[in-house]
């Protein structure tokens, strides 16, 4: 593993061996966007709208970062409700499929890294 993981509420430190277990309850309480940051810096937003989830990897605090990515997924999704009150839409392409979203977590909080076989796009 490459560093440790903690929620940004405090919460808990995550483990590859308990991250989803950790974001499955969160979404079960309603918490739809999640953050989670690295002892690195690195940034992880886990945002869902219980169907797909936007997935964004910053290398730290005001780095655009890079999302990952559906291509050639037709549509936009809704639902997508942030901690600030603001209720968003994405194009389906620009967000995964929950159990995806789910697996790439797991590999970057165990190895920092995108999973090889992922897509994303760099928003820098």
């Amino acid at each position: 593993m490459t560093g440790s993981w903690v929620i940004d509420d405090g919460s808990a430190v995550v483990s590859p061996e308990v991250v989803l277990e950790t974001l499955k309850a969160r979404i079960g309480g309603g918490e739809l966007e999640t953050w989670l940051t690295s002892s690195s810096g690195r940034r992880l937003a886990f945002v869902t709208n219980s169907r797909r989830v936007m997935l964004v990897l910053m290398d730290g605090e005001g780095d655009p970062g890079e999302h990952a990515s559906d291509p050639g997924a037709e549509g936009s999704s809704d639902g997508f409700l942030l901690s600030n009150g603001e209720y968003d839409e994405y194009p389906d392409e620009d967000t995964v499929p929950l159990a995806e979203a789910f697996r790439i977590v797991h590999h970057i909080v165990g190895k920092g890294s995108w999973p090889p076989d992922a897509r994303w796009v760099v928003d820098r």
